[in-house]
């Protein structure tokens, strides 16, 4: 058996390296995109999904979205099934809040993580907390990027 699964993560709604579609802007609309998956290695105990836009002025950047409890056999992320949580973004909000850069800061990448790991994650912690307290425990990740700027 190999070692990896493949773990691959996408959207219906975002092409990789292409920009994100105007409605799922935090001025656009703020609609939620959907989020595919497929290839969770043997042993997974559940997935986490993090959009993370790194070219955020800020020291840590910006969190867009932080999603715990994903069923590692789920091939789409479905908010409303059982033990899913969503976690607090940049704002401290447990919801999506789409791209929204400065204007005029140029092109900013939004990076769509998910992470397939070998035990729960307890609570709902910021994406600091859960790369602090799981990295150890994450057997597999992937990511697409989608693109946004503001003129």
């Amino acid at each position: 058996m190999p070692l990896f699964a493949d773990l691959a993560i996408s959207s219906a709604d975002i092409q990789n390296l292409e920009r994100i579609p105007e409605n799922f802007s935090a001025d656009g609309g703020n609609d939620t995109p959907s989020v595919s998956f497929s290839g969770a290695p043997e042993g997974t105990v559940e997935l986490a999904v993090i959009v993370h836009d790194p070219d955020a002025p800020l020291p840590n950047g910006f969190t867009h979205w932080v999603v715990y409890g994903v069923a590692p056999d789920a091939t789409t992320l479905d908010l409303e099934a059982d033990g899913v949580r969503v976690g607090p973004n940049t704002l401290g909000e447990s919801s999506w809040f789409g791209p929204q850069p400065p204007a005029g800061h140029g092109e900013h990448h939004y990076y769509f993580w998910v992470y397939a790991l070998q035990t729960k994650v307890e609570g709902e912690p910021s994406r600091e907390g859960f790369l602090t307290t799981y990295a150890g425990n994450i057997a597999e990740q992937a990511r697409f990027i989608g693109t946004f700027s503001r003129p």
